[in-house]
This record gives structure tokens, sequence and C-alpha cells, in this order.
């Protein structure tokens, strides 16, 4: 419990001095590794069309040789077919993006 608690203070003060998007991708990274179990609805007009879940998180692209943020979003998950929240046989985790411009989409963690 006490090294639990003296690395949460390590990381806060490195935290401190750190840009904001670095913040941002620390926090990713952490999200990242405890996972979130998200669900990433996507929609056309009021109609849910494709629903994804088991998703970690959605990362923003970049170039490869600017790194320069992309207009549109990405990330991995379960194609949930039949749009009942679980995992059903012939479910397989697929690569999906998605423009940040002309795409409704809603991306929550999973209620319990």
């Amino acid at each position: 419990m006490k090294a639990k608690i003296i690395a949460a203070v390590a990381l806060a003060s490195l935290n401190v001095g750190c840009t904001q998007e670095i913040q941002n991708k620390f926090g990713r990274a952490v999200q990242n590794w405890t996972g979130t179990d998200g669900i990433l609805d996507v929609y056309a007009g009021e109609k849910l069309v494709k629903r994804f879940i088991k998703v970690d998180k959605l990362s923003t692209a970049t170039g490869t040789s600017d790194s320069v943020s992309r207009p549109y979003r990405f990330g991995y998950g379960i194609l949930d077919e039949n749009q009942n929240q679980k995992v059903d046989a012939g479910e397989k985790r697929v690569y999906f993006e998605f423009s940040d411009y002309s795409t409704s989409y809603i991306f929550y963690e999973k209620p319990e």
C-alpha cells in the first residue's frame, strides 16, 4: 500500500512539469493499459448503423513524417453485428476508422 502511494505521488510530481499534450498521452497510455471496455456507436441520422464493443481507446491519427493530427480517429474493437453489446459467435475484433468531421458517433464506457 505504501509503495502505491509513493508511486502515485511520484507520477503526480512528474505530471505537473509536463505539457498538456504529454499529460494527455500519458493518460491515454494508462487508460490503454488498464482498459476501458468502451462502446462506440456510429449513427446515420438517428439510426444506429454500427456498434463496436470492447474498445480500449480511440486514437487521433497523425502524419508519419510531419506528426500533424489528421481529421479521423481509429481504434480496435469487436464488431457487434447484432448490436446486443455481447460478443457472439462469429463476431471478431476489427480495426476501424471514422472521420471527425462527418461521422456522428458516441464513445462511452460499458455501463455495469
